[in-house]
């Protein structure tokens, strides 16, 4: 009962109203088929951003939301600043990150580098290392080297 893979020439036909149903916002509940990723090709789905992700960050995704919150929404040279002076362990990983989206949304995608600004910045919690620390009266004591999946997108800001 697997999901059916339209053909390019479908795709190309239905393309306008195809478009038009995922553009829409929805419901969790009310969400399309994911596309695959030769369907996004297709149809030119995520041309207009530069993602990056890094997965298995060693830090906790509450402490690196902490940061993703200052610079949501910024222009990407306020978000470099930002993420140049702030003391956190987790601003050198998303100053990284940043970076990375910036060059697959100029070489990817073509996109002005000026009109570019924190679109969608995320972290999910990832594995936890689990690691034993030895206490007194021959006691262990669990520690838990928390990890996150961290994910940036940025977009062309509307002239």
């Amino acid at each position: 009962m697997g999901k059916k893979v339209m053909s390019k020439e479908e795709l190309l036909e239905k393309k306008e109203e195809l478009l038009e149903q995922y553009s829409k916002s929805r419901r969790k509940s009310d969400k399309l088929p994911t596309l695959t990723k030769k369907e996004k090709k297709v149809l030119g789905i995520g041309k207009n951003e530069g993602r990056a992700v890094v997965k298995h960050a060693r830090v906790s995704a509450r402490k690196a939301k902490l940061v993703i919150d200052l610079i949501r929404n910024k222009g990407i040279d306020e978000a470099y600043g930002i993420l140049k002076y702030m003391p956190r362990n987790a601003s050198e990983i998303l100053y990284k990150l940043l970076k990375s989206a910036e060059a697959n949304a100029v070489n990817n995608n073509q996109l002005d580098r000026d009109s570019l600004y924190v679109a969608e910045a995320y972290a999910d919690q990832g594995p936890t290392l689990k690691r034993i620390q030895p206490v007194s009266h021959g006691r262990a004591f669990r520690i838990r080297k928390r990890t996150s999946h961290i994910t940036l997108v940025l977009r062309e800001r509307a002239k």
